[in-house]
């Protein structure tokens, strides 16, 4: 087969337009059988063979040598045969937008989301996925619900989407994914409807990644990926007790060798620039191999993803991306990470707490840490969480000490806030380069998060008197993309979030002799519930964002149009604008879309 033959078949998945820079982009597939890929752009083109994980076939293209802040459409063949873009598809070709020094900045990024179908009844049990929505509208399908507003744009493409967490959901799994695991195996057996191995893994990226929309999507907007719990299962790593629980279980060490072996594959691979990969320890073994016969890796990184589990401190999930003076993003794994002994438990472990302490620096106009578990939750949560592990641990004897450790797993209780140790370092690492002792200060030190299932932003500052800072501080959440909590929960995270939530929890952790937070913070927005994506743009020390979301107009499941929900911005000078309060807003923010 050459050029526009027969293409059907050849392309499992994607492509996926990955790491992006001034002059390097990589783009990731899955193919059928075992093929050279090869990616055209303009004049520039690049070609890898697959390489074979458990039978599933990939290839990661990196194109290098191509000019700065430039746009190309491009094409994806395997073994000659065009397989992308499609024949006949509705979506502009897809494009390669590389970086240019000095141009604002846009990122775009959210949580959670859940892969059911686009109909009247996937959006009535799970609502509309504010992800194809925003793809629609970005490809001209649809228009957007208010025209004139800027914000909504479609042609504000942004540099990049990160994804915080929660891409597929290996524990909670939809009719689709059920159906495919029952035609495999007895679902009256554990891990009954959660995942099992690499296999149903494979089936569910495809799952979450295939609608031709957020497909589209995904093969024009760089991405960059973290996990959370969800990927694995629901509260992963929590504590200790968790951890001894799973371990004992028949089917736990399938699933976690799977989850993460998967999860390098689909997810982090794309993370790392080409020099990066080039030095992986698992890539590095890909690039090695020589020759037309593809090698199949699946025992090799079924044993790389077993050590990694037991021993964390031997592989770093976290990473950073440098744009220019405009931003540096530091992504953190806040779940593989964890030490959860309880004499000396922490969010991060020792080599990757001095990792993340050294990338906390200025000198850049503003500091993003990506991180899925928000930094700063509600004061009420947040102090609840504290309380929580300070019973955990025998503030109050053993008998407090079971009614804890049942208290964070039951309610999921394991943020940063349940971690004091590391809350209390980062914070005071947060307050230091917001005063300017790790570099020149930042216009703002933001982090932003997702996990939660509602969204906010809100503003901190140091407790202690004359502790002066130069940055805004900020905390920004977009959570969920496509999974909404229920009605009643919603009322009882509010319950938390407003009015004497804050006070009452106070007192309950100074019960426990928790030390007070060196931050103080509030809402400056938020909070609100719907399904929803966020926008980021940087400029100088301006930063402006927004959250959208996706409306049904007449009846139209299938080509929602998209809504801004809020907004938020620092001004040319990077302050940020008077705040009303936002207690009124609660009812209508309550309020099902």
């Amino acid at each position: 087969m050459s050029g526009s033959d027969d293409q059907s078949g050849l392309l499992v998945l994607g492509p996926l337009l990955r790491y992006v820079d001034e002059t390097s982009a990589s783009v990731w597939v899955e193919t059928r059988e075992p093929a050279t890929v090869t990616v055209q752009r303009g004049t520039d083109s690049a070609s890898a063979r697959t390489f074979a994980v458990h039978g599933h076939h990939y290839a990661l293209v990196e194109l290098d040598g191509l000019q700065p802040g430039t746009t190309q459409a491009y094409t994806v063949a395997v073994d000659g045969a065009t397989v992308w873009p499609e024949v006949a598809s509705p979506f502009p070709a897809p494009v390669i937008a590389t970086l240019e020094r000095g141009r604002p900045l846009r990122l775009a990024f959210g949580s959670c989301r859940t892969s059911v179908s686009h109909d009247k009844r996937g959006n009535e049990t799970h609502g509309v996925d504010a992800m194809r929505a925003w793809a629609l509208e970005m490809a001209g399908q649809v228009q957007p619900a208010d025209p004139d507003d800027p914000d909504l744009d479609p042609s504000r493409v942004p540099d990049l989407v990160l994804f915080l967490g929660d891409q597929v959901y290996a524990d909670e799994t939809t009719d689709a994914m059920r159906a495919f695991i029952e035609s495999r195996r007895d679902i009256d057996q554990a891990p009954w409807t959660e995942l099992k191995d690499y296999e149903e893994y494979a089936h569910l990226y495809a799952l979450a990644w295939s609608d031709p929309a957020n497909r589209w999507l995904l093969s024009t907007v760089p991405s960059a990926m973290i996990f959370d719990d969800h990927d694995i299962r629901d509260d992963w790593n929590t504590s200790q007790d968790w951890r001894r629980k799973m371990e004992a279980t028949s089917w736990w060490h399938g699933r976690i060798v799977a989850g993460l072996a998967s999860y390098w594959v689909y997810q982090h691979l794309g993370n790392m620039s080409p020099s990066q990969r080039a030095q992986d320890e698992l890539y590095a073994q890909v690039l090695a191999h020589e020759g037309d016969d593809e090698l199949d890796f699946g025992d090799l990184i079924d044993a790389f993803a077993d050590r990694v589990d037991q021993q964390p401190q031997t592989y770093r999930w976290s990473y950073t991306r440098d744009f220019d003076t405009q931003a540096r993003l530091v992504v953190v794994d806040s779940r593989a990470a964890r030490q959860l002994d309880p004499d000396d438990r922490a969010m991060l472990d020792r080599d990757e707490a001095a990792w993340l302490d050294e990338q906390l620096r200025g000198d850049v106009d503003h500091l993003l840490v990506g991180t899925s578990l928000p930094f700063l939750l509600a004061r009420g949560l947040h102090h609840l969480e504290a309380f929580s592990e300070a019973l955990a641990q025998g503030a109050w004897g053993d008998r407090g000490a079971r009614m804890g450790e049942k208290l964070r797993q039951t309610v999921d209780l394991e943020h940063w806030g349940a971690f004091q140790n590391s809350f209390q370092q980062l914070a005071h690492q947060t307050i230091d380069v917001a005063a300017g002792r790790r570099g020149r200060a930042p216009s703002t030190v933001t982090f932003l998060s997702g996990d939660v299932h509602h969204s906010y932003v809100s503003e901190a500052w140091p407790v202690e008197p004359g502790r002066h800072v130069e940055s805004t501080i900020l905390q920004a959440v977009c959570s969920p993309i496509r999974n909404p909590l229920s009605r009643n929960m919603r009322f009882a995270t509010a319950v938390l979030s407003y009015g004497i939530a804050g006070p009452v929890g106070r007192l309950a952790s100074r019960s426990t002799r928790v030390p007070d937070p060196p931050l103080d913070w509030h809402y400056a927005e938020g909070p609100w519930f719907d399904n929803n994506l966020a926008c980021l743009q940087l400029d100088g020390p301006s930063l402006r964002m927004w959250w959208v979301t996706g409306e049904v107009h007449d009846g139209d499941h299938e080509r929602p149009r998209l809504a801004k929900v809020a907004s938020y911005a620092l001004d040319a000078d990077g302050n940020p604008p008077p705040r009303e309060g936002t207690v009124s807003k609660l009812r209508r923010r309550l309020r099902p879309r």
